[in-house]
């Protein structure tokens, strides 16, 4: 488990109270609505027991039937302005609420796309799913009943005391002589539930984590039989979550029928203590109905209040991982003084470059070459030599710890990000496709790549046979990233989609790895005009593909050990010259 992960409920924490509090400053007025209607609300409801207490002293005891139905009448109007106002307040701050989620929610989602790759290396997508889901949603009750309806509950319990003193002071302090056992029963009662919806939290994380490995990797559970030992893992998950409800439960169905109890030997003593007063003709019988009624009404909000503090802390719990997320600065900002790259005229140059995931070991140790525009470089060698993290420092998905990348003698860290990505394409191993059409999934959403463009591409690079022989053809949805099609047909996806942005920059990172023979051939033919015009700068374990290069750098543990064409490094006798001979091996031996 995570640091990040195990985070403690607390008692309330006023800095993270007042930093979630910032969501509603947009609404402040809507707020201030429904704090008035707040104010009004509370106060109206202690009103009805003092003049139900009116009228049966006043009126029903001398029978006066006449003034008895005016006071029914007030009674009548003041319940109807009470339920209108609790109807509007309820549905203002639910609304309130909703609009404050959507806000979080969009700025949490905003926020993890702002972070660099390495935030994604360490943490796993289903406790990101998490954040953005159920820590999100867990905060719909601190905006739609916390705050302001906590604040609504006391000012309730104040007015009921104030209405109880002011009607008869003495049932006032024998009404309240049961409170320091309801207090004492409340603090037990969250201390449990406190550490309960941690632990609850906890597992609802996990949960989501393991839910997202086992269907991204349902292939390998399946190919290799781990179906029962999958499900097993998730019982015991879903057990332990089971668990915790149930402990909660019980908690509840203790606590509740306390307060229920509470407030019925508080109802007892205040009828012991009036029917001798009554009799004795000391207190009158509308006291004893007015002060029945605050009885009741005083427990209510009480128990409201106890259950809502404890939602209020679960909401805290999800604020502060929540927060945690939005105080992250593992982020690649653009400088304050980055330009925008307008175009691609003359090399991409690497110097003594130097770079470490993990500040420990180091993935390349002084590379330097340069890719002149118009040319296509490959770079080739041994698993782990460090291929693809020149492809991530080039597109910016890490920053390199020393040396210089220059795009026409500027140093990438001065361009901006997304204008420096906008001049590339990138074609990788593992294609991923969307949840959208196979149009949307080539186009990406860009507005200058037309269905002409999509079209195009596909005829250009030979995917459009397969994709007219679909079911809706460019309209067919892909599910399941596209797991309906071959490798080779979503690696053919993936080239179309580089194709119809016309790049200046095209780079190939493992990308016909994954493809058959036959579709192979259909690249092949293709790949010539997907070059054209264009620098590219193409990584390969297949070293057929790459012999046309005009330059090809052999990478070794990180550094760079040969560049040259392919037959200058063929005479040279050297690294890729084995690497070259051990693959023609396999190939005739296949």
């Amino acid at each position: 488990m995570s640091k990040q992960e195990d985070i403690e409920y607390k008692a309330i924490d006023l800095k993270i109270l007042k930093r979630l509090l910032v969501y509603l400053k947009p609404y402040k007025k809507w707020v201030a609505v429904s704090v008035v209607i707040t104010i009004i609300s509370s106060a109206l409801a202690p009103v009805l027991p003092y003049l139900t207490k009116i009228a049966v002293d006043e009126y029903i005891e001398p029978k006066n039937w006449n003034g008895l139905i005016g006071i029914i009448f007030a009674i009548g109007v003041l319940l109807l302005l009470n339920a209108f106002l609790r109807f509007v307040l309820t549905y203002l701050m639910q609304w309130l609420g909703q609009k404050v989620l959507f806000d979080v929610r969009m700025s949490v989602f905003r926020h993890i796309q702002s972070l660099n790759m390495r935030f994604y290396d360490t943490n796993p997508v289903g406790r990101l799913v998490t954040r953005v889901t159920n820590d999100v949603e867990g905060l719909n009750e601190l905006f739609s009943q916390g705050v302001v309806m906590i604040a609504a509950d006391i000012m309730l319990i104040f007015w009921i005391i104030g209405f109880m003193f002011y009607t008869n002071w003495e049932l006032s302090l024998l009404t309240l002589s049961i409170v320091p056992i309801l207090l004492l029963s409340t603090v037990i009662f969250r201390k449990r539930v406190r550490v309960l919806f941690r632990d609850i939290r906890l597992r609802v994380a996990e949960m989501n984590t393991f839910l997202n490995e086992f269907v991204s990797g349902i292939n390998t559970v399946k190919v290799f039989t781990q179906e029962e030992n999958q499900n097993k893992k998730f019982d015991s998950i879903n057990a332990k979550h089971k668990e915790l409800w149930v402990r909660t439960v019980f908690y509840y169905a203790i606590f509740f029928p306390t307060v229920e109890m509470l407030s019925a030997i508080a109802l007892g003593i205040v009828l012991w203590y009036a029917a001798g007063n009554i009799l004795s003709g000391i207190m009158t019988v509308g006291i004893l109905i007015a002060f029945t009624q605050y009885a009741e009404m005083f427990f209510r909000p009480i128990r409201d209040l106890t259950e809502k503090f404890t939602t209020l802390q679960s909401a805290m719990a999800s604020a502060e991982r929540i927060l945690s997320i939005l105080d992250t600065k593992d982020i690649a900002d653009d400088k304050p003084d980055a330009k925008d790259m307008l175009g691609f005229h003359k090399a991409i140059e690497f110097k003594n470059v130097s770079f470490s995931y993990d500040s420990a070991k180091w993935v390349l140790k002084d590379v330097t070459f340069t890719v002149n525009k118009g040319e296509t470089v490959a770079i080739v060698g041994a698993t782990g030599a460090g291929k693809t993290s020149i492809i991530n420092l080039l597109c910016r998905f890490y920053d390199y710890n020393e040396g210089e990348i220059l795009i026409d003698e500027t140093d990438i860290r001065n361009l901006n990000q997304n204008s420096l990505r906008e001049h590339f394409a990138l074609v990788m191993q593992d294609v991923y496709l969307f949840s959208r059409t196979l149009a949307e999934n080539i186009s990406l959403g860009k507005e200058h790549v037309s269905d002409e463009d999509i079209r195009r591409a596909a005829s250009a690079l030979g995917a459009a046979e397969f994709i007219e022989r679909l079911t809706s053809g460019y309209d067919t949805e892909m599910i399941d990233r596209g797991s309906a099609l071959s490798a080779g047909q979503r690696q053919l996806i993936a080239f179309c989609r580089a194709y119809a942005m016309n790049p200046e920059i095209l780079i190939l990172d493992e990308a016909t790895s994954n493809i058959d023979s036959e579709t192979e051939r259909i690249i092949e033919q293709s790949l010539e005009k997907l070059l054209e015009n264009r620098t590219s700068i193409i990584i390969a374990h297949r070293l057929s593909t790459i012999r046309r290069a005009d330059k090809i750098i052999v990478l070794h543990k990180g550094t760079i050990r040969e560049i040259g064409t392919h037959r200058e490094l063929l005479a040279l006798n050297g690294i890729y010259a084995r690497l070259y001979q051990l693959q023609f091996k396999e190939q005739i031996a296949a």
